[in-house]
Formats: structure tokens, sequence, C-alpha cells
């Protein structure tokens, strides 16, 4: 399969499966290297976003990664343009009116490119029922724009700010701790552990899985595990139920200094695990599960 260079038509048929996922993941390793927080210079090449306005990037495709998943890639201005973000960062996406208001929809998204990455960028969504912004998204087509603001820090990461990250995503909270990975990876200078519990309802809604394995299979220094709801693939070797403190106990570091636990996942994942944030900018304190291990505040970063 040849890497894609231009939008498809719009009504296309849209990549599925093994070859959507090779197609991805061939097109972000080659434009991909790491990059964080404060490694641009003056012979950068031009940025896209705005904090301060909207921009309107065209869907050149769209990929669908499970049932209720699809990649969206949005072609940035010119081949040479990058979005301009550091790791880790969101963006804002509006969305369509709101009905019985005179506004729009506004949602975070965090791209799954890197900030290296030259000419398209990536948003993973995932339809809800009731989802406002997920059910205007789906009804976009190749061609079509979608509106775009930011980035917003989150999390500044920089090489060995920790001697271990411990990360904990549900769902589509995988993109967060996903740019953080390949940025960090890959730097050679950089001696950090890192290591995922990742949880989803069932083996086929993992989203990303080829590129998590390929990360654990190149870096020694990073390990995933695989937590499901429920499964019927045999054999499973990984996780079954919910997130729980055996879980936590075995495969992520304990809580003494050097140690830092990102978490990002739907609300009751959170608030089982480290409670949810006071609002978007306080963080709020740690309960649940991280909290009963013995997780300080200090020692855990809620996106």
């Amino acid at each position: 399969m040849h890497r894609l260079s231009r939008p498809l038509a719009r009504g296309s048929v849209v990549l599925a499966g093994a070859t959507a996922a090779g197609v991805m993941r061939r097109d972000v390793q080659q434009q991909q290297p790491a990059h964080c927080a404060g490694s641009r210079d003056r012979s950068s090449p031009p940025t896209s976003f705005d904090p301060n306005e909207w921009r309107s990037f065209e869907i050149e495709n769209i990929f669908p990664l499970s049932h209720n998943t699809r990649l969206f890639r949005l072609k940035l201005p010119s081949p040479s343009h990058v979005m301009g973000i550091d790791v880790s960062s969101t963006i804002m996406v509006q969305g369509g009116e709101v009905e019985g208001a005179k506004s729009r929809t506004i949602r975070p998204y965090t791209p799954t490119t890197g900030p290296e990455t030259k000419g398209f960028f990536d948003l993973i969504v995932k339809k809800y029922p009731e989802g406002s912004m997920s059910t205007y998204l789906f009804k976009l087509d190749i061609g079509d724009k979608i509106k775009v603001m930011g980035p917003f820090p989150k999390l500044t990461y920089t090489p060995n700010m920790v001697k271990r990250v411990g990360m904990i995503a549900g769902g589509t909270g995988i993109t967060p701790m996903l740019q953080v990975l390949e940025a960090a990876l890959p730097l050679k200078d950089d001696d950090t552990e890192f290591s995922l519990v990742y949880a989803n309802i069932s083996p086929e809604d993992i989203l990303l899985k080829d590129r998590l394995d390929d990360l654990a299979d190149r870096y020694h220094n990073f390990k995933v595990y695989y937590v499901v709801e429920k499964t019927e693939q045999t054999p499973w070797d990984e996780g079954v139920g919910y997130v729980n403190s055996d879980m936590i106990d075995r495969k992520l570091p304990p809580p003494e200094p050097g140690t830092l636990i990102m978490v990002c996942g739907p609300p009751g994942m959170m608030r089982a695990v480290c409670g949810e944030k006071s609002s978007p900018d306080n963080q709020g304190r740690v309960t649940g599960l991280l909290a009963k291990r013995g997780f300080r505040s200090s020692m855990v970063y809620k996106y």
C-alpha cells in the first residue's frame, strides 16, 4: 500500500483494519522525530496553530479504528508546516451549534502526531450516543473542514525530569500518553522508565495497539499492560476487569521520590483511580486507588 500523499475524493471509502494501521504507523514514523519542550530553534518550520484564533483545517482522510472510533487526518497549510506544539499539549476543536443557544460545542483533543510531523496532524474521536461533538465530527466527510484553536500546554515533559513514569489510560485517554511516549522514548539521553496500564472494554476496542506494541518492542524502558472488561479471545494473557490495586502494585512504579503517575480516561475511571480534577486548571487532591497505594498529589498528574 502506497503512502497517502493527497486527500481522497469526497465519498471515497476510508481505509480499515490492518491496512489503515500500517499506513498510519508508517506515515508517523517517517515524519516524527522526538521533540520535547524547549527544543525548537530559529530554523524551525512554519507553525499552523494559534491559541487566540480559530483556524480551519481540511480533512484529508478518515481511518476507522474500531466500531465507534475514528482517526481524522487533517491537512496543515503546506507540506512544510508543523502544528507548533510542545509535549504535552492539547488543542480545542469547535463543533456544531448548541441547540437553543448561540454558542458552539468546544472540546479538547490531543493530536497523536508528533510536534515535528509535517503536512498533517491526526485526531482520534470516539463516538458517544449523547456526545454532541463526536456526533458532529462523525457526520463530516473527506474535504470538510474542522476549526481548531491552540495549542494549550499541559504537563511539560523534559528528559529525565523523573526516574519513572507510570501511566494509566482508558479509551481515548491514550492520546496524551502516546504523545509523551513517542517524543521521549527515542531520546538517547533520556533514561526514564515508562510503564503503561491501558484499559478498554474489549480487545477490539484497544486503540493504536500496533503503535504501542511497536514502542514496547523497540525500547527496553517501556512496558505496556492491557486491561479489558471482557474478552472471548483466547489466549488472553493480559488483565481482565477494571484497573485495580493489584495491577497498580505489579505494573506501575512505587510511590517514592522520582516517580510520576499520569492518568487520563473517562470520568468513572478517573474517580476510581485518582479522583477527578477540581477544574480544568486545578488538579484537585488525589483519591481512589492511587491514594490508597500511597501516592501524593505531587506524584500524580491528571489530564
